[in-house]
C-alpha cells in the first residue's frame, strides 16, 4: 500500500471477507478503527489497520468472542490466550481444473489455519467468510469477483484454489471442516448461476450438452463450464451428476447437439467405451449426418482417452475448444 493510501471500508470488508456494517461495528464498539484520522466522511485504513483487523477475523474465526478477541489484539489480553499455530497440512489432492499460477498473489492462512499459498488477493475474503459461514458476505464476494474478472478467471484463479484450500483442510483435519466445503460449493453453485442470464435460445446443431458419467457426482466444475458458454451466448443442456448411460444417448439424439462434455473426477467411473459410443452417435438425413465432437473433461480422463476425443487441460482450453466448435458447426 503506497504510503500516505489507504482503504475505504468497503475495500477492507472485501479483503477480509465480512459485511461493511461488522467492521463499523468492531470500530464503533471494540476502538478498532484507523489509527489516522482524515479530512472528510471517508476514513481510511492503513496496512497495519489492516493486520489488526485481519488478526481480529483469525480469532473469532476460531471461536472466541468477539470481545475477547478485540482485547487481544488491542494487547489487553495476556500471551497465553494467543491460540497456537495448526500443524502443517496434507498435500493437495487433484484439481478438478487445473489453476494456472495467477498474476496478482498475496501468501496469507485466511484465519483458523486455512493455507491458501500463492493465490490472489480475493482467495483470502472468500475463505474467511466460508470459514465463517457468513453466507450474506461470501455471495457478496463471489459475485464481486466474477463481475470484476469474467467468470473464467474468477473460477480458475479465484474459487478453484478456494475449494482446493478448503478441501486440504477438512482432509488434514479429522474432516471437521466439511461443512465448511459444503457450504462454500453451494454458495458457488448459486453464484455461477446467477452470473450467467436464463437459458440461451437454441440454435441448430450449436448446442452443447454437459452431464457427468455414470457414477460421477461432482458436478461444479461442470457447472462452471455452462456457466462460462451461456456467458458466451452458447446454448448448453446440463444434465448434471451421474446420468445413466441410456438417459445420456436418449439426450443427445434428442438434442442433436454440436459437441458432448463428459466429467469424470476419478478415473474408476471415466469409461471409454461410453465417450467413443456417443461420439460414434449419428443422426439427421442420409447424405448429411451429424456426429457430436465428444470432450473427456476431468482429471479422471488422464491417460484413458484415445484419438478423436479431446481432452481441455482447463476451463479455459473447454471454452475456446467448444466455441471453435460451434462456430464450425453451425
Amino acid at each position: 500500500m503506497p504510503v500516505g493510501a489507504g482503504l475505504t471500508t468497503g475495500e477492507v470488508a472485501r479483503r477480509l471477507g465480512v459485511a461493511p456494517t461488522t467492521v463499523r461495528t468492531w470500530d464503533r464498539r471494540y476502538g478498532l478503527g484507523p489509527a489516522a484520522h482524515t479530512g472528510g466522511r471517508h476514513r481510511r485504513w492503513t496496512a497495519g489497520d489492516m493486520a489488526r483487523l485481519e488478526r481480529m477475523c483469525a480469532l473469532t474465526a476460531t471461536g472466541i468472542a468477539p470481545a475477547e478477541a478485540a482485547r487481544m489484539v488491542r494487547g489487553d489480553a495476556p500471551p497465553e490466550a494467543v491460540p497456537a499455530r495448526p500443524a502443517p497440512e496434507a498435500a493437495p489432492r487433484p484439481a478438478a481444473y487445473a489453476a494456472p499460477r495467477p498474476a496478482v498473489r498475496a501468501r496469507s492462512r485466511a484465519g483458523s489455519g486455512l493455507r491458501l499459498g500463492d493465490v490472489r488477493q480475493e482467495c483470502k475474503g472468500i475463505a474467511r467468510a466460508a470459514l465463517r459461514l457468513d453466507a450474506a458476505a461470501l455471495d457478496e464476494l463471489l459475485e464481486a469477483t466474477i463481475d470484476e474478472h469474467g467468470l473464467v478467471t474468477a473460477w480458475t484463479e479465484v474459487i478453484m484454489p478456494t475449494l482446493q484450500a478448503v478441501g486440504r483442510k477438512w482432509e488434514s483435519s479429522g474432516e471437521k471442516y466439511v461443512e465448511v466445503e459444503h457450504f462454500l460449493s453451494w454458495h458457488v453453485s448459486g453464484a455461477l448461476r446467477r452470473s450467467t442470464p436464463s437459458a440461451v435460445a437454441d440454435r441448430p446443431g450449436a448446442t452443447t450438452v454437459l452431464a457427468c458419467v455414470p457414477g460421477e457426482n461432482h458436478t461444479l466444475p461442470l457447472e462452471a463450464l455452462a456457466a462460462a458458454l451461456a456467458e458466451r451466448g452458447l446454448p448448453v443442456r446440463m444434465f448434471g451428476g451421474a446420468l445413466p448411460v441410456e438417459s445420456l444417448v436418449t439426450a443427445v439424439r434428442r438434442t442433436g447437439p454440436a459437441a458432448v462434455g463428459l466429467w469424470a473426477q476419478s478415473r474408476t467411473t471415466a469409461s471409454r467405451p461410453l465417450a467413443q459410443h456417443v461420439a460414434a452417435m449419428e443422426w439427421g438425413v442420409r447424405g448429411a449426418r451429424r456426429k457430436p465432437v465428444v470432450l473427456t473433461i476431468g482429471p479422471g480422463w488422464a491417460g484413458r482417452t484415445s484419438a478423436g476425443l479431446p481432452r481441455p487441460a482447463g476451463l479455459a482450453e473447454a471454452v475456446t475448444l467448444l466455441e471453435s466448435v460451434v462456430s464450425h458447426k453451425s
